[in-house]
Formats: structure tokens, C-alpha cells, sequence
């Protein structure tokens, strides 16, 4: 809302740009001021436009003012925040309100609508004009009458439009001054400094002074103007340009101040716009859009402004001007006036019409005879400028132009400044006394400034360029001749051997060590015990360091910053004329400058980038330094808090183009740890050097990413950006992460490999971010296209290795944004030039990619933004175009909308990813050696969620088959069908189907598992049907196996007999003998007739000698005289290797010796893929034989010979077959023999065991013998009378003994092997948890033989491990969990045994039935527990049973008696389980249902846990190549090169007689192409340790040497076993390995 005020012949047009000097406009005076010109306007004897002056003085109207600034506060919703001040952190968050653009608002929204516009440097802020409701806008109603028209053409003509008072207070809009003070009165000290470097950057001025509205104490914020400074070019005598960048604080310029008395129509304000900036309102004024009439907290501020020479001639001033800017009328602001006139240079007042007895006259008197230069501007003159006499100007307003005005004072000042030496400096307006120092009174402030003197204090007398040396030693040479080797490590020459590489770790160790023996600087330490303190407010020190580094380093920068634009443009002007020998030298110059630039370069980042070259040299050394005052593990706690509290950290160190990954890696730990694990939208920005990305981001979101005083970023710089709790939801994350990056093809590059560097930083920030923007600075189509191929192909990168980022195109710097056409053009072209790109890249990277929509998702209208140019004319006075603020604004929607679409990553997932991405890079070649942590981690995840579904399926299935086998057994049925058994597992397939639902829809990494589900789900789906097909085959195979059956009714019938004979024996002794001794002798007499007899009708079961029985066999198929000569005893899965077992077949006339013995001198009688293809051979027999063992069912069926017939036979042929495949060679004879006797020999216990097993309970003898007491017991009772019914209870208990004692011990294995897949630590993870803990027990051990059992055999070992784990379980657990459990089992089934028998003598009373009726239905209700039915009782008499009553009630009482019985035996229950049962062979099916393939150079095992899984096999960490016996050719030396260094290098491998480079060692087919091996250059120390403990065992094992090539560095003799051990954790955890680029295509097809 504009009130202009005109006199009739004063009117201000487009034509005629004159300024009413002396017409009563509105004056930039309060209210009080503005009211009473009105009221002198329509005064006609005041025509001079001089208004009434209401001075301070009185208390009504010092009320007023203090209800008006009550009422101003009320209005902006800051009542409450007067008190409780606005932070930065408040302002700086993301909230819905910043994401929109507001050109007008309501009043409770016009602080944050200013602060948003601000913090995007958009000037725009102070035009924002709140919205007018209804009941604001004013009618003035006139008659419809027709009669009244004349009347109402003179109202609308000549009536006043003035409104009532009270309607004009309420329809009054904010001023938006009033905005901006108040802000700044409710702001504390940080976002108070923020706000005014914002104002300064878009050339506003700033509060100088500033008087409280309440109390009136004038503040002089000091503190707001201490991260300002100013850049200016000026001309020497030479008229050669000369930069220079101030600190404005410390800026020594003459200062010119502006002030009026009384009140004048002319506007103080614009009249000084025109001599800084006539483009742009660095003093707001009157006729400034927004602007209203009212202006509550303006008068008395003192704001301050710099005009900024630019060194061209038409500057208005040739060097630094501040200009001082007095609001209100300056009687009544004394104190300020006092401190202005003090300090100025040159005094400039307005005045009105004066007369002699006017107040403001003796100040005038003061002024003019003061010897400073006054300028006087009289209102109602209208003479040009006059010079009354040295130092003392008149200049008139009256009908002047404004422009001629301002031409006219601008040589008066500078007239006046040429003539004077006074110079102001703006820290010394502290100096006054009854003003308010901003940092006096803050206690913090204080505080935090103090300790950063003391730390300043200790740089003085040292030279600026040697400064980092000799306080900072830790990042210096060390630091960079650490990354540099690191680089090296990572980077291998192609003839590297491990020496080598050893001797790098070596160097790498000592470089730390001498970072870590470095003392820490006096400096340094003061810092670190600051920040350790209990201080509260630690971030004014922090800011406070930050403000005197900048103050140091400042001026030798400003003249090395100078010197080096000079040399450049020297340099540049040389090229030109293509000067080489001069050209040399400046070049050289350059480098010395550009080195002394780096060198003083000193800020924030290089304390904390010291700190962390402390932390990582004392956690490679495992440490403290003995200087630190505090533990190292708590140096990443300060960094985290800084990043806290909205300070950057250093992610890439520019200098020494390395990323410190594990200090990073501790402070994001740390991070996380003060957070949470938040999750975190990455957004990173990448483009050429200057390219304005650094303003970009700080533009949009509030933030101040700088290095340092005068240079470019450097490295990449990190920091956090919090998203308001209101957007949290919406957003799916906490924070963004924002990632400022050093500009490709930065010219302090020079003479380093530019190319590679940009590469390098492009991959890492397009990997790291969510989404990248790529920031493209004007519209040269030759540097447009460089900096697009280095980003397409980082994009191109990212496709191969499954990261998947998003982008947007920054054009910035176009000229005109809003030409459609020209816009549409410019979208084609950088379509067509990303797709010219993208097939480039493709060739580089070996990449199948026709344009650049291959390769990410993009859209070239959406992603595509262009933006207007940054500056709003020419700098340094150019305000930043808010066009160009309006681009941000948009780009800042886009980019949360993108968000809003993203899930972001954890900040323990950014850890990972920033590590992957890094090491990936130091390799090189990044597809080939990148590790997705994060996707790898979720893998993992998966497979051990995996393993819990399939454990689910098995557990329930085995159930299902144990109470299936009961019933086939009771014959309840008699056969199974596949229908039955997955109804049987539908319930646990449902639970299992629900449990991966949730799984892959619910977890945190739900988006990476999603393309694994179709994969797993089908997996789940087979698992499901194989082991729903093997329990039917397990099941129906019980059904054929009559002979069985006939031994066990036999058996049956025996016992019935027995019973029925000693029944007929007691009764005849029932009237006879009436003492215990006689009926004891008679039935022991009894006992042994009947056991004669049985025994001569079934014979014993005799002891078995397995190994007796493998003689005999293969003397039958190999001969007597072999066999005799023939050694046993040689394990053939231990031998290393298998020459000596083989003969070479002819080839042409050379016979066979003579062939074998010159393959025997040239070393290679057998070829590597012959070894492997035998050991290969070995190792599927011994797993075929194995299930032809499980097949012979020896627990049921017993042993025989013809079980080793069996074996000898399908040895044979599968030996026979392999000879058939292959034509280079024959086996020997002692190849059978041993492979026979190894399998066997592995055999014989569980074949003994399983024998022993089915002897115990089919042995005649053995069986009846173990009964005894029990007939005795039944004996006994018919001797006494006992009735039918008690008899008959009592043989059914002792009938029910082994089958009670069978299902307890299998229940309790079960129970068991649940437990232990949750409670045993080597068992209750996934596959490589059990080889962690495999490996750890060797080295514990330390037993060679098991460690070479290991590496040959780790299928057999890992069997043999469970087994001995379970095995100790069972025994340290076995009173405190086997027992229970039994007990538990045991009573489960005894209750469930009197609830059948109590049903069943239900059931017979109710159908009135028999004692058949009775034991049907019992045995039917316990068919699916126990193997018990009818038959079982078939032969014993029972017909006369009648009371069930009677029959329950003795069940009752004996059945205690029995499980007491079985109880006593508990220890026992293992060596009673069938081999199948036992808990180790539930949990080796489990475990070993896995991938067995071995690397074929290391022999380490794949750890993947499914078998014929898809994708490459791939380790955690791969092994020692001589492990496996490889050895260098032509020598007898065996290989110490790990195969994941070994395939950087340029050394070759045999296979199948042809070489093969490592570096492609997948040409080489065969299983070499099955494997994922990546680059891996890390310490390893297990195996290196192995082999150094283990070095003269396998130097004897493989009859080679580590010698010559194959020596072992000294470096690995230093790894303990300890050492080794701790690896391990690390390398099964942290550590991740390759997922398969194979796979992922596979993934991605399904």
C-alpha cells in the first residue's frame, strides 16, 4: 500500500523523473511524524512542507511506542519468542512453508516467508506484503439515486478519503523494517550473525545500531558482522588492478554518514541508494514496493552499508565507502548521532526550512564548526552545490533531479574524502561508552571468544605459509605420503609380487607410526580440552575459531590471491604469444603461488581434519599418544557434535585427494549413536570449478558451505539439514545430507592427472548421493560435453554395480530462462549430447548402453532446470538476481519431491556405502572391485532368514514323518501320499509364507530385498517339494521291508508265548509252592529252556569287523598278493596331491616309464584341473557311498558283507567311468584299495554304531535277558492271583517301555537341535557364522592336520565340527536342558497314555463292548505317538478281562514305575537314537544342504547357503594360493599371493595346459568362471598367520618350499594369533564380499 501526498503542480512522472523536493511527501519518520504532515498539508499557511516535531520527551508518547511495538511483536507471533529466541536450527530445517513461494502472506506467516527468502539471498525478502482481508479493503457507499448524481460527482471529486483513525490502524499492512528488526530482536546470537551475512550478500545494509524498542539501550552488534567480508579492485599509480578481500569488522575505509533534522519530503534513504546502487535499494525508502505507512521499530537504528569499487573507470568511488545511515530524526537520537559525527569521515545531513530558534541548531553549530567535511542538503533550495568555504557544502532539493542531486554529491564526498585522512573501523564503535556490545553481554560469547584468543595467541610470530606444519604435522607430508601409498597398495604394478605388497603394508605401518610418535601442537591441544570441556555453549568457540583463523590468514591471502590472478593472467597473455621460455617460468611461479595459497590456507577443516589424522593413526596403532589428554576414542565425538549443531565435515580431503574412511567411519558411528541410525536422504552436487554449486546449496538451503577466506571448496564437504517433524511422514527421512564438492577441472590441478582425479570424485559423489545435481555453468557446447562424459560415466558406473541414484541438471548462467522455444532447444541438445555420452562411456566401460536413458531413469523436461544468472548486474555491488532465487526455490520443490520418493539410506548404510565406494576407487577399476555393503548386509540378512524358514519346514516335517512312521509301523497305514504330507506342512507353510511377507515388506532394506523375493519365494517352493518327495520315499521305503517285519512279529510272538508259558508255570505252582525260593528256581529253570529254544530258532546277533571284511572283499577283486603288499592306512583325502595313484598312458613310441619320468623332472606328472578333477572324483564318491550307507537302513535291517560288496561295487564303476572321461592317465591298483579303505574306514563307527543298534534290539538273547524282570514281575503276580485285568495292565506298561523310551529320546532330539539353532553361538547363525567359528577353534588348537582335513575336505570337517559341538552341548547343557526336556516329554506322553486309556474304558462302557473294543481304541489313540498296536498283545490272553475300571487304575499305578525305569537311563539316550535321529545328523542335514565349491586357486569354500544357488560363488576373504600347493612355474617354490591381489596383477595361471592372465581369469572356463573374485589389498592376518605358525608342515606336506618367489615377508610374522583370530570378526561382518554381477542379471530377469 503506496500514500503519496502531491502538491498540484509537483506531480512525479514516467516524463518528467523530477524529485518534489519541498513537497510534503511522506517522510521515512514514525507515525506521530506521518499524522501530523497530514495535518499540515491541509494547513494554508504551510506550504514549505515543515511538519510539527514531537519530540521524545513525552511519556504519552513514549506509551505510544511501547503499545505499538507490543502490538507489532503480537501481530508477527513473536510474543513469546522475545523471551525464548528463534534458532538457527529452527529456521534452517526443512518445514512445508519453505517449500513454497510466497510473493504476499498472511501477518503470522511474514517472519518465516522473510527468513526463507533470506536464507535463498533473495532481496525480495523485504517486499513481501501480507494479505488484505475483506473487512480491510474500505467502501465508500454512494446514493443510487439518479437526483443525487451531481452530489456524488462532487464527493468522489473533491471528498477527503482519509479514514478514521481506528480504520486506518487496522487496515495498516506491517513495515516490512518492522519484519526485519523484529526478527532480529528475537534471534539469538547465531541466527542473529546469520541473518545480517545474508543481508550482506544481498547488498543490503545492516543494524549498525540498534535501540531496544522496550528499554531503549542502544546494542551495537558487533558479533553479526564477524563472518563478513568484503572483496573491491582498486587502481594503483601504475593504473594496474590490485583485489582486496576485508573482513569488514577490520576494513579501514572512510566512512560518510547520513542524518536529518526534522522532517524533510525527500528520502534520506534513496538519495543514498543512488550514490551506492541506483539499481538496487540497499537503504529500503518509502517508495520501496511493500512499504507502508507506519514504522514501529526503524527510528533511531543506525544501519551501515560498503560501496565496493570494482576497479573500472566508470566506479563512482575509486575505493571502499561505507556509508552510515541514521533513522529517524537525529534530535532525538543524540547518542547516535554523538557516535556517527564521531567517527565519520564526512557528515551529510538533510534539512527542512529552519529557523534560528530551532532546536537542532546548536548541533548544526557543532557540526559546522567541526573540522570534519558537513554537506549540508536543504529541502526547500533549489541552488546547485555550493562550496562555502574548505570542507563545507550546500547542495539544494527543491525541484531537482534526482540523478543531478546524486551526481552532485557524489563529487562533493568525494571532493571532501580526497582532502580527508580520517578513516573509520567499524570494531572501534565498541570503544563508546552507554552503548551495548553485543558480545560483552552474552556470557558464551565471552566465554568462547576468550579461549579462542588464548588459541590465537599461540600462532602469532609464525609464519602463515609454514603454519599447518608446524601445528597441524599430523596432515601434512605424513598424510599425504600415507594416501599416496594407500593409492599405491590398492594400485598394483603388474609384476607385483606379495613381498611387494607386504612391503607397502609395511610402509603404510610406518608412516602411521610416525604420525603417531608426531607431537600435538600446543594449539591442537588447547582445542581438543575446549571441546572436552563442560562448557555448555561450545559453538561460539568453535565460531569464534573460525572468525580469528579468517582474520589471520586474511590478508597474506588477499595478496597471494592477487599475486596468483596476476601470474595467471601473465601466464595466459604468454600462451598466446606463445612465449615458451618466458612461459616456463611463470608456469613454475604459478605452482610456487598456487603452493603458498594451499600452505595459508588454514581454517576450521584443518583442525578437525588434524584431529582426524590423530584418531586414525592412534586406531591403527591401537594406542594412545602419550600427549593426548583424553582417550582417541573420543575425538569422534566432537566432529559428530559439530555436525550436530549444523557444522560441515570434511568427507574427501581435497589436498590430498584421499577420504580418511576411518575417521569418517567413528564419527558417523558416533553420529548414530547421539541420533539413532536416522535415516538420511543424500543429495550431492557436482560440476566444473567457480560453477557456483557451493552458492547454490547454501541459497537453498540456509547453509554456509565454505572452506576457507578466498578459495574454492576443495575435497567434499558434508552437512545435515533437518526435516521438520510436520514433514517427516511425507519425506520418509530425518535429515537430508547435503555433499558440496570440489569442481571438476580445478586449476589448482594443474600438472596432476585432472581426467582421473574428476573420475575419482565423480563416482564417489554420484554413488554416495540419493540424487546428484550436476551443475552445468553456462552454455560452451566443448565444456559442457567434458564434464557431461565424466558424469555419465560415473552414472554408467553406478548402473553396473546396482546403485541406483537419481539426477537433475542445473544449467545455470542462461541468459534467458524464460524462452520456451529456446529452452526446448537447449533440453534437445543435452539430450542428444548425454546420449553421444553414454555410448562413449559404454566403450570405456565395456557396457552395453545406446543413451543415457539406459543407464538411469531421467526425464529431460523434469530433470532438466535452467537457471537466470546469480548476480543482478555486474559484481561486487550486484545483488544476487532474484530470478535466480526463484530457480532455487524450484529446484528445492523438485528435489523433496524426488525425496518424497526415496527412502533415503541409514546413516549406518551411508557409513558403508562411503566405504565401499572409496575402496572400490583406490582399486581403480570400480565395476570389478565395488562391494555394495549395504546390498551384501541384506543378503546376509536374507540368508539367515532363509535358514529359519527352511529349519521351520524341516522341523515340522519331521514331525509329521515321525508320527507317520509310527502309524506305518502300528500299521495304522500303509502308504503315504504327497497330498497328505502337505496338509500335513500347510499350517507351517502358511506361517512361513506370512513370516517372508512380512520380512520383505516390512524391513528396513525392504527396497534392496525386493529383488531377491521371486528368488527366494521359489527357492522356498522347492525346498518345500523335495523335502515333502524324500519323507514320502523315507516313509514308503518302511513299507516293502517284510524281512524286518518278520523278525520283529517273531520277536512279538516269543514274548506272548513267553508270557501265556509262565502264566501255565504259575499256576501250576499257585497251590505247590507257596515260597519265593521254590517259584524263583522253578521259572529261572523255566527261563533257560525257553531261551535255548529261542535262541536255536533265531540265532545271535554276532559283533561285526567291518575292516576285516574290506580285506577280504578286495583281495577277492584285486588279489591276495596286492592286497598283502599293499599298506592301509593312507588317508586319500588328506594326500596333497594324487601323482603317485596314477599311471601315464603311451603316447606314440615313448613308453610309459620313460614318458612318466620326464613328466616326473619337468614337476607336473598330473596337471592343477587333473588334481582337482580327482579330488573331485573323491569327494562325490565319499558323499554317493554315504547315502548308499543311509540306504542299507543297518539300524533296522542289520550289516552284512554284501553292504561292503555294495561299496566296493559302486566304487569301482564311478573309478572306472572317470577313466573313460579322460584319456592322459590310468589309475593304479592302490588308488581303488585306498579310496575303498578311506571311505570305509570313515564308515565303520556309524556303521558299528548303527549294528550295534539293531543287535541291542534284535538280538534274541540280549533282548529276553533285559525283560527277565519284567516276566518275573507278571510271574509273580499270577502266583499270588492277581486277576486277568491286573496281569494284563501291567503287560501292557512293560509293553509300552521301549516305545515310551524311543519317542521321548527323539521328541528331546528334536527339542534339542530347535535349541541349539537359538542358543549355541557356532549354530545359531547362518553358514558363515559356523565357518567363523570353524576356523577360530583351529587356530585355538592349532592342529595341522585338522587345519589340511579343513581346507581338503571342508564338508566332511564342518561335519565332524557339529558333531563335537553338539556333542559338548549336550554334555555341559544335559542337566540343565536334556534332562528337563525328557522329563517334560516323558510326562507329556504319560499323561497322554492315561487320557487314551481312560477314553477308551469310556468308550467300551458306553457301546458296551469287550476288552478288543478297548485296546483298539487305545492303541489307535497313541498310533501317532508310539510305535504300540494290537499285534503287539496278539498271543497274550486277554479275553477274560473285564474290569477297565480295574485295567485303568493298574495303568495308573505302573506306569511311574516304567518311566521311572527309562529314567534312570536318561544319560544313555544318544547311543539308543538311530543315527538319522541323533541331533547332529538333524542339524549336519541343515547346515550341508549348502555350496561346496572351492576357489580353484585358494581352495577357500563358497559361503553361499543355498545349493545350486544362481550367481558366481564368492568368500568373505579369500586364502593363500600355495594352501592349495600352487607354486611358481619352473621352481619348487610354493605361491604366497593371495588370488584377490592376484587378480590386479599382470602374472598368468595354467590351466589345461594354457596360460591365462589373472586379471581374466574367467576365459579360463570351467569352474574359474563360476567365481566372483574382487581386489582386496587388506591385512588378512589369518591366513597370513597360518602359514607363518604352520610354515615347515607344508613345506613337507606339498615337498616345496616358501623360498625365493614364495619367501614370506616379515611383515606377516608380526600377526599373532590373536591378531588373527579378531580378523576373523571382523571379516564376517564388516568385511563383505561380492555379490555377483551374474547374479544380479539373473535377479533382475526374474
Amino acid at each position: 500500500m503506496f500514500n503519496f501526498t502531491f502538491l498540484s503542480s509537483d506531480i512525479m512522472t514516467d516524463s518528467n523523473p523530477n524529485v518534489n523536493m519541498d513537497t510534503p511527501a511522506e517522510t521515512e519518520g514514525k507515525s506521530e511524524d506521518n499524522s501530523n504532515k497530514n495535518q499540515h498539508m491541509s494547513n494554508p499557511e504551510r506550504t514549505t512542507g515543515e511538519y510539527t516535531v514531537k519530540r521524545e520527551g513525552s511519556d504519552q508518547h513514549k506509551e505510544q511506542k511501547l503499545t505499538s511495538s507490543k502490538s507489532l511483536f503480537d501481530r508477527l507471533c513473536l510474543k513469546d519468542i522475545h523471551h525464548v529466541k528463534l534458532r538457527e536450527a529452527d529456521v534452517l530445517q526443512i518445514t512445508e512453508h519453505s517449500l513454497q513461494s510466497h510473493e504476499s502472506c498472511d501477518e503470522d506467516k511474514l517472519v518465516q516467508t522473510f527468513l526463507q527468502k533470506l536464507l535463498m539471498m533473495n532481496y525480495r525478502a523485504r517486499y513481501i506484503k501480507s494479505k488484505r482481508t475483506n473487512d480491510e479493503i474500505q467502501t465508500q457507499q454512494g446514493s443510487n439515486d439518479s437526483s443525487n448524481n451531481e452530489a456524488n460527482f462532487h464527493n468522489f471529486f473533491f471528498n477527503s478519503m482519509s479514514l478514521t483513525k481506528e480504520k486506518k490502524s487496522q487496515s495498516e499492512r506491517i513495515h516490512p523494517m518492522d519484519v526485519q528488526i523484529a526478527v532480529f530482536h528475537c534471534a539469538d546470537g547465531f541466527l542473529k550473525q546469520m541473518l545480517v551475512t545474508k543481508l550482506s550478500q544481498c547488498q543490503y545494509a545492516l543494524p549498525l545500531l540498534v535501540p531496544d524498542p522496550f528499554t531503549k539501550q542502544i546494542e551495537f552488534p558487533l558479533w553479526t558482522f564477524r563472518q563478513i567480508n568484503k572483496s573491491w579492485k582498486i587502481r594503483n599509480n601504475n593504473n594496474e588492478l590490485n583485489s582486496k578481500t576485508k573482513l569488514v569488522y577490520k576494513a579501514e575505509t572512510p566512512m560518510v554518514s547520513f542524518f536529518r533534522f526534522g522532517s524533510v519530503s525527500s528520502s534520506k534513504s534513496q538519495l543514498m541508494n543512488s550514490l551506492i546502487n541506483e539499481k538496487h535499494n540497499t537503504f529500503f525508502h518509502r517508495n520501496c514496493p511493500g512499504s507502508s505507512r507506519t514504522r514501529v521499530l526503524m527510528d533511531g537504528v543506525v544501519e551501515i552499508a560498503w560501496f565496493c569499487p570494482s576497479g573500472r573507470y566508470d566506479d563512482k568511488f575509486t575505493d571502499c565507502v561505507a556509508f552510515c545511515n541514521l533513522h529517524g530524526d537525529a534530535g532525538d537520537h543524540e547518542k547516535q548521532l554523538q557516535i556517527l559525527t564521531e567517527m565519520s569521515s564526512v557528515n551529510v545531513v538533510l534539512l527542512p526550512q529552519l529557523d534560528r530558534n530551532d532546536t537542532s541548531m546548536i548541533k548544526l553549530q557543532q557540526l559546522y564548526e567541526d573540522s570534519k567535511p558537513l554537506i549540508c542538503l536543504f529541502a526547500p533550495d533549489e541552488n546547485t552545490v555550493i562550496k562555502t568555504q574548505e570542507g563545507k557544502y550546500k547542495i539544494g532539493l527543491k525541484d531537482r533531479n534526482l540523478s543531478d542531486v546524486s551526481e552532485e554529491l557524489r563529487r562533493a564526498i568525494n571532493d571532501c574524502l580526497s582532502e580527508s585522512s580520517s578513516t573509520f573501523i567499524l570494531e572501534d564503535v565498541s570503544k563508546h561508552s552507554d552503548i551495548r556490545v553485543d558480545e560483552e553481554y552474552d556470557e558464551d560469547c565471552k566465554r568462547g571468544r576468550e579461549a579462542a584468543q588464548q588459541m590465537k595467541s599461540l600462532l602469532e610470530k609464525k609464519a602463515l605459509t609454514e603454519i599447518k606444519e608446524s601445528v597441524l604435522p599430523h596432515q601434512g607430508k605424513l598424510w599425504h605420503q600415507w594416501s599416496q601409498k594407500n593409492k599405491e597398495l590398492h594400485r598394483p604394478q603388474g609384476d607385483e609380487t606379495e613381498m611387494d605388497i607386504s612391503r607397502k603394508h609395511t610402509k603404510i605401518m610406518e608412516i602411521r607410526q610416525q604420525q603417531h610418535e608426531s607431537d600435538i601442537s600446543e594449539f591442537l591441544t588447547f582445542f581438543i580440552m575446549q571441546m572436552n570441556s563442560t562448557v555448555e555453549n561450545k559453538m561460539f568457540f568453535i565460531k569464534w575459531i573460525r572468525i580469528f583463523l579468517d582474520e589471520y590468514t586474511s590478508s597474506d591471502l588477499s595478496v597471494l590471491l592477487n599475486n596468483y590472478d596476476k601470474t595467471w593472467s601473465e601466464v595466459v597473455k604468454l600462451k598466446e604469444k606463445n612465449k615458451c621460455e618466458k612461459l616456463t617460468a611463470e608456469q613454475t611461479e604459478l605452482e610456487r603461488i598456487s603452493e603458498e595459497l594451499q600452505a595459508a590456507t588454514f581454517g576450521l577443516e584443518h583442525i578437525m581434519r588434524e584431529i582426524g589424522q590423530i584418531y586414525e593413526s592412534c586406531s591403527s596403532v591401537k594406542k594412545n599418544k602419550k600427549d593426548l589428554q583424553v582417550h582417541f576414542s573420543s575425538l569422534p565425538s566432537l566432529a559428530a557434535e559439530m555436525m550436530i549443531s549444523g557444522f560441515q565435515l570434511e568427507l574427501m580431503d581435497g589436498d590430498a585427494a584421499h577420504v580418511p574412511v576411518i575417521w569418517i567411519s567413528a564419527v558417523l558411528d558416533e553420529l548414530i549413536r547421539k541420533l539413532g541410525d536416522k535415516r538420511v536422504f543424500v543429495l550431492s552436487v557436482l560440476g566444473i570449478q567457480s560453477s557456483g554449486k557451493s552458492t547454490m546449496l547454501n541459497a537453498m538451503f540456509g547453509l554456509q558451505f565454505a572452506v576457507s577466506a578466498g578459495r574454492c571448496t576443495r575435497g567434499a564437504f558434508m552437512q545435515l539439514v533437518k526435516v521438520s517433524d510436520e514433514m517427516k511422514a511425507q519425506m520418509k527421512f530425518e535429515y537430508i545430507l547435503v555433499v558440496d564438492t570440489e569442481g571438476l577441472r580445478a586449476l589448482e590441478l594443474a600438472g596432476r592427472s585432472t581426467r582421473n582425479h574428476d573420475n575419482e570424485l565423480a563416482t564417489f559423489v554420484v554413488g554416495l548421493g540419493n540424487m546428484t545435481l550436476i551443475n552445468i555453468f553456462g552454455e560452451n557446447p566443448a565444456e559442457m560435453q567434458d564434464v557431461l562424459q565424466i558424469v555419465v560415466q560415473a552414472f554408467m558406473r553406478m548402473k553396473q554395480v546396482r546403485l541406483n541414484p537419481s539426477c537433475v541438471f542445473v544449467h545455470q548462467n542462461v541468459s534467458d530462462v524464460t524462452a520456451g522455444e529456446k529452452n526446448m532447444e537447449g533440453r534437445r541438445r543435452l539430450q542428444k549430447t548425454l546420449d553421444e555420452m553414454t555410448k562413449l562411456a559404454a566403450k570405456e566401460e565395456v557396457y552395453d548402453a545406446e543413451c543415457f536413458s539406459d543407464v538411469i531413469r531421467f526425464d529431460v523436461q523434469k530433470d532438466v532446470k535452467y537457471f537466470a544468472q546469480l548476480w543482478e548486474g555486474s559484481p561486487p555491488m550486484a545483488p544476487p538476481n532474484p530470478n535466480y532465487c526463484e530457480n532455487i526455490q524450484e529446484l528445492k520443490e523438485t528435489i523433496v519431491s524426488h525425496a518424497s520418493e526415496s527412502d533415503g539410506m541409514l546413516l549406518l548404510n551411508l557409513k558403508d556405502r562411503i566405504k565401499d565406494l572409496w575402496e572400490a576407487l583406490l582399486n581403480e577399476q570400480f565395476v570389478f572391485s565395488f562391494r555394495n555393503s549395504l546390498e551384501i548386509s541384506a543378503y546376509r540378512k536374507l540368508e539367515s532368514e532363509y535358514s529359519k524358514w527352511t529349519w521351520s519346514l524341516r522341523s515340522a516335517m519331521m514331525e509329521t514323518e515321525n508320527k507317520l512312521h509310527n502309524k506305518i509301523e502300528n500299521e495304522a497305514i500303509h502308504e503315504v501320499y504327497e497330498a497328505d504330507l502337505q496338509r500335513e506342512l500347510k499350517k507351517t507353510s502358511e506361517e512361513v509364507e506370512k513370516s517372508m511377507s512380512e520380512f520383505f515388506e516390512k524391513d528396513k532394506d525392504k527396497d534392496i530385498l525386493i529383488y531377491w523375493k521371486t528368488s527366494f519365494e521359489i527357492k522356498i517352493k522347492e525346498l518345500q517339494e523335495n523335502i515333502v518327495r524324500e519323507t514320502k520315499r523315507n516313509l514308503n521305503e518302511i513299507l516293502p521291508h517284510q524281512d524286518l517285519k518278520k523278525k520283529t512279529d517273531d520277536r512279538t510272538n516269543h514274548e506272548n508265548t513267553l508270557y501265556e508259558k509262565s502264566k501255565e508255570l504259575a499256576l501250576k505252582l499257585k497251590d505247590k509252592a507257596n515260597d519265593e525260593e521254590t517259584r524263583k528256581k522253578k521259572f529261572d529253570s523255566f527261563w533257560e529252556q525257553w531261551m535255548k529254544k529261542i535262541i536255536r530258532n533265531t540265532p545271535a546277533i554276532k559283533d561285526i569287523d567291518i575292516m576285516r571284511d574290506v580285506r577280504e572283499i578286495l583281495s577277492e577283486i584285486c588279489g591276495s598278493a596286492a592286497v598283502e603288499k599293499w599298506k592301509a592306512g593312507r588317508d586319500i583325502f588328506s594326500v596333497p596331491s594324487y601323482s603317485h595313484y596314477v599311471k601315464v598312458k603311451k603316447s606314440g613310441k615313448l613308453s610309459t616309464d620313460v614318458y612318466s619320468l620326464a613328466k616326473v623332472n619337468l614337476g607336473y606328472i598330473l596337471s592343477r584341473e587333473d588334481e582337482a578333477q580327482i579330488r573331485s572324483l573323491v569327494t562325490d564318491v565319499d558323499q554317493q557311498t554315504s547315502k548308499l550307507i543311509k540306504s542299507f537302513n543297518i539300524s533296522k535291517m542289520g550289516y552284512s558283507k554284501s553292504c561292503i560288496q555294495q561299496l566296493t561295487d559302486h566304487i569301482k564303476t564311478s573309478e572306472r567311468d572317470h577313466q573313460e572321461r579322460q584319456g592322459g592317465y590310468k589309475f593304479k591298483k592302490r588308488f581303488f584299495m585306498d579310496l575303498v579303505y578311506s571311505i570305509c574306514t570313515r564308515a565303520n563307527k556309524k556303521v558299528t554304531d548303527q549294528h550295534r543298534l539293531f543287535r541291542y534290539a534284535n538280538d534274541p538273547k540280549i533282548h529276553f535277558e533285559k525283560k527277565r524282570e519284567e516276566y518275573y514281575s507278571i510271574f509273580q503276580k499270577y502266583c499270588h492271583g492277581a486277576t486277568s485285568a491286573a496281569i494284563f495292565g501291567e503287560i501292557i506298561c512293560q509293553k509300552l517301555k521301549e516305545p515310551i523310551e524311543q519317542s521321548v529320546y527323539k521328541k528331546t532330539a528334536r527339542d534339542l537341535t530347535d535349541e541349539m539353532r537359538t542358543n549355541c553361538e557356532s549354530l545359531n547363525g547362518n553358514r558363515s557364522n559356523l565357518e567363523k567359528r570353524i576356523l577360530k577353534t583351529l587356530a585355538e588348537k592349532e592342529d595341522f592336520d585338522k587345519y589340511m582335513d579343513y581346507i581338503n575336505n571342508p564338508r566332511d570337517h564342518f561335519m565332524d565340527f557339529i558333531r563335537d559341538e553338539v556333542s559338548r552341548y549336550i554334555t555341559d547343557k544335559f542337566s540343565v536342558s536334556v534332562l528337563p526336556k525328557m522329563k517334560e516329554n516323558i510326562e507329556h506322553l504319560k499323561q497322554k497314555i492315561m487320557k487314551a486309556a481312560h477314553e477308551s474304558t469310556e468308550h467300551v462302557q458306553v457301546n458296551t463292548g469287550d476288552v478288543g473294543l478297548w485296546l483298539k481304541s487305545f492303541t489307535e489313540q497313541l498310533s501317532d505317538e508310539l510305535i504300540f498296536s494290537e499285534k503287539d498283545l496278539s498271543g497274550v490272553s486277554h479275553d477274560d478281562v473285564d474290569d477297565f475300571n480295574l485295567l485303568e487304575d493298574v495303568l495308573r499305578q505302573e506306569l511311574p514305575v516304567v518311566i521311572s525305569k527309562i529314567s534312570s537311563h536318561f544319560s544313555d539316550f544318544l547311543w539308543k537314537l538311530d543315527y538319522k535321529d541323533r541331533p547332529h545328523e538333524l542339524l549336519v542335514d541343515h547346515f550341508c544342504r549348502c555350496c561346496w565349491v572351492q576357489c580353484p586357486f585358494c581352495k577357500a569354500t563358497c559361503t553361499n547357503t543355498i545349493e545350486n544357488h544362481d550367481g558366481d560363488h564368492s568368500v568373505p576373504f579369500h586364502r593363500i594360493n600355495g594352501l592349495n600347493g600352487f607354486y611358481y612355474s619352473g621352481t619348487q617354490n610354493l605361491c604366497i599371493q593371495f588370488c584377490s591381489s592376484a587378480v590386479t596383477s599382470d602374472q598368468s595361471f595354467k590351466y589345461s595346459e594354457k596360460w591365462f592372465p589373472f586379471k581374466q581369469y574367467r576365459t579360463a572356463g570351467g569352474v574359474y568362471a563360476d567365481w566372483s573374485i574382487t581386489p582386496d589389498f587388506s591385512h588378512l592376518p589369518y591366513w597370513k598367520w597360518f602359514v607363518c605358525r604352520f610354515q615347515k608342515d607344508l613345506e613337507k606336506y606339498y615337498e616345496k618350499s616358501f623360498q625365493g618367489s614364495g619367501r614370506i615377508p616379515e611383515y606377516w610374522r608380526k600377526f599373532t594369533k590373536e591378531d588373527a583370530t579378531a580378523s576373523l570378526e571382523e571379516s564376517y561382518t564388516t568385511k563383505k564380499w561380492a555379490i555377483s554381477r551374474k547374479f544380479h542379471r539373473i535377479l533382475h530377469s526374474v
